[in-house]
């Protein structure tokens, strides 16, 4: 089973290098790196050269923004499971892709997911929120429920059967397409119950009152677009993130 791990980036100078390590450091065998750059001037384009291999798959070219740039990564990839690595993430741990092609053993699942951690961006080793999805089924869709997108590999067939995102939401484009595919495709999902992914905060999506705003406005049109819900279930998806500021003391992480 090929795997493709597609990263977006644009002027990520200070972080591409550690997810570009991420991957290559995976004790699995057959991955692609899909790298979609927008046209970097910071440096990024060196870094990524510097360590490219020979499954280092670089375009660099002008997009129309980070789902665009995620959708020509897709359209490039080879692999028959394909999943995203941010610029500003990184695995885990080095058999991430391992415990996620063990998972698609089973021929009736279709995607794969697990669990994720929110770092400091000054120090990834202070974990900030942890996000424990649980296992999946079709109702909590409508009390808010999600994977965290990070961390889900999909078979190639659900982005030829149900499409790529769609970049005329500019933050929420991945919970749309999440329930595009889990709701209205129906797909099976595996939990993988640990950590895969670690993510710094800062991301797109809260970055400031005003993008918090537009994102929870976008969520609600993605909500009513694939017919799941409505205002309750905002309010659900957004105050079930609450827990995940509870951060437990272990192994001398956390506060």
């Amino acid at each position: 089973m090929k795997i493709s791990v597609v990263t977006a980036v644009y002027n990520r100078a200070a972080t591409i290098g550690e997810a570009l390590a991420s991957v290559q450091n995976q004790t699995y065998g057959d991955v692609e790196h899909v790298i979609q750059d927008g046209g970097s001037t910071d440096g990024t384009l060196d870094i990524i050269k510097h360590f490219a291999t020979p499954s280092t798959c670089l375009v660099s070219e002008r997009d129309n923004g980070l789902y665009d740039a995620i959708n020509r990564g897709i359209i490039r990839a080879t692999g028959d499971v394909i999943g995203l690595m941010h610029s500003d993430d990184y695995f885990a741990h080095s058999e991430v892709l391992d415990r996620i092609t063990k998972a698609f053993e089973d021929p009736d699942v279709d995607g794969v997911y697990g669990d994720l951690d929110y770092v400091s961006a000054s120090d990834t080793n202070r974990v900030i929120r942890e996000w424990r999805s649980g296992s999946y089924h079709p109702d909590l869709l409508r009390r808010g429920w999600m994977p965290p997108h990070p961390t889900l590999y999909l078979r190639r067939h659900v982005f030829e059967e149900w499409g790529l995102y769609d970049p005329g939401f500019q933050i929420a484009a991945d919970y749309d397409a999440m329930l595009r595919y889990l709701w209205r495709g129906k797909i099976r999902l595996a939990y993988v119950p640990e950590v895969l992914v670690k993510m710094r905060v800062g991301g797109e999506s809260n970055r400031s009152l005003g993008r918090i705003i537009q994102k929870s406005r976008e969520d609600y049109r993605a909500l009513r677009r694939n017919g799941v819900g409505g205002v309750s279930t905002l309010l659900s998806k957004n105050t079930s993130k609450l827990k995940q500021f509870i951060v437990k003391r272990e192994k001398g992480v956390g506060f």
